[in-house]
């Protein structure tokens, strides 16, 4: 992640843009109620989260060939919003970066989308709703939903680049698991970084008084 421009076959591209479409649908419209709620700054903590995506997703590494290594920036915009709007934001990012950038491409959108901001923020919201049930310290569970959304972006990465370049021994699985640790040489301590920073970003926006924890969650 991002996957680069003509590294997945057509049927792929139209498989992952048609899979992504009913989450960024729904996203419009969690974006539509969160712009027309009634809730204090909304709008511009929603602009911030998605600045943080954007920032966060833009400091690539090379990595597997074809593909770069990087923090995602899920997780501030799940905890606040909920998984839904990032999906929306996350295009938003991915155009601009395929296209300012030369950082992933337009073919491979709808791949990209469904790993950096579908199932990584999904992931990090159950994560966060399960270590909050648990009564888990609210920094820890933060920490644990941005780590954890990442890793979960890699590892859907990994699937979508093994079953279109199977190993010619292990097929598939073989070929996702040579994937998979090739990006934790990476991705292990760029998620614990960026785990990190969400926590301090987050507690900053709360302290203060910018924010009420879950108000649009």
């Amino acid at each position: 992640m991002h996957i680069m421009e003509g590294m997945l076959p057509p049927m792929w591209c139209v498989f992952w843009f048609a899979v992504s479409a009913p989450f960024f649908i729904y996203g419009l419209y969690r974006m539509r109620k969160i712009v027309n709620s009634k809730e204090q700054n909304a709008k511009v903590m929603l602009a911030l989260c998605g600045a943080f995506v954007f920032v966060l997703s833009s400091l690539k590494m090379p990595s597997v060939t074809g593909s770069s290594s990087h923090p995602t920036g899920v997780g501030l915009g799940t905890v606040m919003f909920g998984p839904g709007v990032l999906a929306v934001l996350g295009v938003i990012v991915l155009l601009f970066q395929a296209l300012l950038l030369a950082h992933g491409g337009l073919t491979t959108l709808g791949a990209n989308e469904f790993s950096m901001t579908i199932v990584g923020p999904i992931v990090g919201f159950l994560v966060w709703k399960l270590c909050r049930a648990l009564k888990v310290n609210k920094s820890v569970s933060l920490f644990l939903c941005a780590m954890f959304a990442d890793w979960s972006t890699y590892v859907t990465t990994s699937f979508q680049l093994g079953v279109v370049y199977p190993d010619p021994h292990g097929g598939v699985f073989g070929a996702v698991v040579k994937f998979l640790s090739i990006y934790a040489v990476t991705q292990i301590p760029l998620a614990i970084a960026e785990g990190l920073l969400t926590v301090i970003v987050y507690n900053l926006i709360l302290n203060n008084d910018l924010w009420k924890e879950s108000a649009l969650s």
